[in-house]
C-alpha cells in the first residue's frame, strides 16, 4: 500500500506492512508505528517526535484503535504548543519503572480481593525488578533489561517468573497507553529468547494420605505458636486452603449447626463455601477459643494480626515433613478417591467448581447428604494415624 503524504483514517485502518508512517508536514512529528506481535498480529501505536530542552524525545500517544487518528493529531498539537511555550508535555517527565509500577498498582487495586494481590505484586517487584531497573525511565527499558530480570528466576522459580513476566508486561503496556513510551512492549516475545521449561505443571508437595495422621501428631507435639498448630489441624481436618484457615474469623462459624461458612471474598470459586465440622474439628475450635477469645481472628499471630502465609509450611519444613500446607488437600483427595467417595462429593468438599454440563445441573453443595459423613470419616482416618 502506497504511503500517502498525510495519514488518513482508511490508511491507518488497513495498513498491514510494518514500518513507521509519518503524518507529513504539519503533523507535528506524529507517526503511526506498525509492528508484528508474537501472536502474528499487528500492533499499531501512535508516536510523536519532539525536541524538548534540546533533547530529541519520542512520546507515545496511545494505541490504535483506542486512540483514533483525529485524537492522535489533537494530542500532538497540544504537546507541540506546550514545547513552544517552554514546557514539557510529559508533566513531571517520564516516570521510572518503579513510579510506573506504583501507578499500575493503584489502578488495579479496586479490582483485587483483599490485600494479598497487592502484597504479592510489591514483594516480587521489590525483590526481582527494582534492584535492576527500578530507577530506569520506562522509555529506556529494552528487551535486554527484561531478559536480565527474568533469567535468574526462570528455572529456579518458574511460577514466580511467569507471574513476574505478566506484571512487567502490564506496566510496560500502561506506559505506552499513558504516552510515556513509543516503543512496543519489550516483554512481548521475550519467551522466545528464554529456554522452554521441562515437564508439566508443578504441584504442591503432599504426603501420602496414610502419613497424614503421623504428621498431625508431630504438629500437635511441636513447640510452635499454638495458633499455628491449631490452624494446621483445622486445615487438615476440613481440607481447606491455607488462606481460608489462617484468615478465619469467629463470625464464620456456626457451632450449633456444625458449619463453617467461608465468605466468597476468600474462596477461589468466588462464592461462599460451606464446610461441615466433624467432632475433631469442633475440638480444635474449642481449644482455639480459649486462646483467642470468641471474637476476631480464630488463629491470630503473636502480634494479633493474621498468621503469615509462609508460617504453616515453614513449621512443616522445620518438623521434617516433606510437604506444604496446601498439599494436605491433595492427600485428602487421594484418600477420597481410594476409599470410594463419589467424584462430585470429593470436589464439593474441596470447594472446586465443576465445569460443563455437570456443573450446570449440579446446584447442591451436598453438605448434609454426603459431605458431612465424608469429613467425619476423614477425621476418623487421620485420628488412627495419630495413635502410634
Amino acid at each position: 500500500m502506497k504511503h500517502p503524504k498525510r495519514l488518513s483514517a482508511s490508511f491507518v485502518k488497513t495498513v498491514s506492512r510494518p514500518g513507521r508512517y509519518g503524518d507529513g508536514r504539519g503533523g507535528y512529528g506524529l507517526s503511526l508505528l506498525v509492528k508484528p506481535t508474537s501472536t502474528d498480529r499487528l500492533s499499531k501505536t501512535w508516536a510523536q517526535r519532539l525536541r524538548i530542552n534540546g533533547k530529541p524525545v519520542n512520546l507515545g500517544l496511545g494505541v490504535y484503535p483506542l486512540v483514533t487518528l483525529q485524537e492522535a493529531r489533537e494530542r500532538a498539537l497540544v504537546n507541540r504548543r506546550i514545547v513552544v511555550q517552554g514546557g514539557d508535555p510529559r508533566g513531571g517527565g517520564v516516570p521510572t519503572f518503579e513510579q510506573a509500577a506504583e501507578k499500575v498498582i493503584q489502578i488495579r487495586r479496586p479490582s483485587w480481593r483483599g490485600h494479598r494481590s497487592e502484597i504479592q505484586w510489591r514483594q516480587s517487584l521489590e525483590k526481582h525488578v527494582y534492584p535492576r531497573i527500578g530507577d530506569k525511565e520506562v522509555d529506556e527499558i529494552t528487551s535486554n533489561d527484561i531478559l536480565a530480570v527474568l533469567q535468574p528466576v526462570w528455572f529456579e522459580r518458574p511460577e514466580t517468573a511467569r507471574r513476574l513476566k505478566q506484571r512487567l508486561s502490564a506496566i510496560m503496556r500502561w506506559s505506552i497507553v499513558a504516552g510515556h513510551r513509543s516503543a512496543a512492549d519489550p516483554v512481548a516475545g521475550i519467551g522466545e529468547a528464554l529456554p522452554k521449561h521441562n515437564g508439566g505443571k508443578k504441584h504442591f508437595r503432599s504426603l501420602p494420605h496414610a502419613d497424614v495422621g503421623e504428621a498431625l501428631a508431630k504438629i500437635r507435639a511441636s513447640q510452635a505458636w499454638p495458633s499455628t498448630r491449631l490452624c494446621l489441624e483445622l486445615l487438615v481436618l476440613t481440607a481447606t486452603r491455607p488462606s481460608e484457615a489462617r484468615l478465619a474469623s469467629w463470625s464464620e462459624f456456626d457451632g450449633e449447626n456444625r458449619v463453617w461458612v467461608i465468605p466468597e471474598s476468600r474462596t477461589k470459586a468466588n462464592k461462599p463455601h460451606r464446610v461441615p465440622l466433624s467432632d475433631a474439628a469442633l475440638a480444635v475450635l474449642e481449644e482455639a477459643s480459649r486462646l483467642s477469645g470468641p471474637e476476631g481472628l480464630v488463629f491470630p499471630a503473636p502480634s494479633g494480626k493474621p498468621i503469615s502465609i509462609a508460617t504453616p509450611s515453614k513449621l512443616m519444613k522445620d518438623l521434617g515433613l516433606n510437604a506444604t500446607a496446601h498439599g494436605f488437600r491433595a492427600s485428602f483427595r487421594s484418600w477420597a478417591a481410594e476409599f470410594g467417595a463419589a467424584r462430585e462429593v470429593a470436589e464439593a468438599a474441596l470447594g472446586h467448581v465443576v465445569r460443563g454440563v455437570e456443573g450446570s445441573y449440579q446446584r447442591s453443595d451436598l453438605l448434609e447428604s454426603h459431605r458431612r459423613e465424608l469429613m467425619g470419616e476423614w477425621a476418623n482416618y487421620v485420628a488412627l494415624g495419630t495413635d502410634g
